[in-house]
């Protein structure tokens, strides 16, 4: 299986269980894995899965609608580009919160989701 891998993908938005997190926000990290078998396609973007338009969507998730979980937040955007692009057969999306409100000293906390297309 072959994979094209977004990774790092920082944004400042306002997900959180705490009234704090809404009304500062914080910076999130997105990480996406697309598989899908593009050994021997055509050098055209019509034959690939466009990742200009994966990070716009990965964008507008992330910056849209508040959620409380990350996890459903990892999920909205698994579904969102399974749906936006056929060609995908697994998609892999972390999100990274470094900056959670946790009481002690750590370097992230994230959530992974994997889904295959048709879930």
């Amino acid at each position: 299986m072959s994979r094209v891998v977004l990774e790092g993908l920082e944004f400042h938005a306002r997900h959180g269980v705490y009234e704090t997190e809404a009304a500062l926000g914080a910076r999130f990290v997105i990480d996406a894995e697309l598989h899908w078998p593009f050994a021997g396609i055509p050098d055209e973007l019509a034959a690939a899965v466009n990742y200009a338009a994966v990070y716009d969507a990965i964008r507008e998730e992330v910056t849209g609608e508040r959620h409380r979980l990350i996890e459903v937040l990892a999920g909205r955007i698994a579904r969102r580009l399974l749906r936006d692009h056929p060609r995908l057969e697994v998609v892999t999306v972390r999100v990274h919160k470094p900056f959670a409100p946790l009481p002690g000293v750590f370097r992230d906390v994230y959530a992974e989701l994997t889904l295959r297309q048709g879930e």
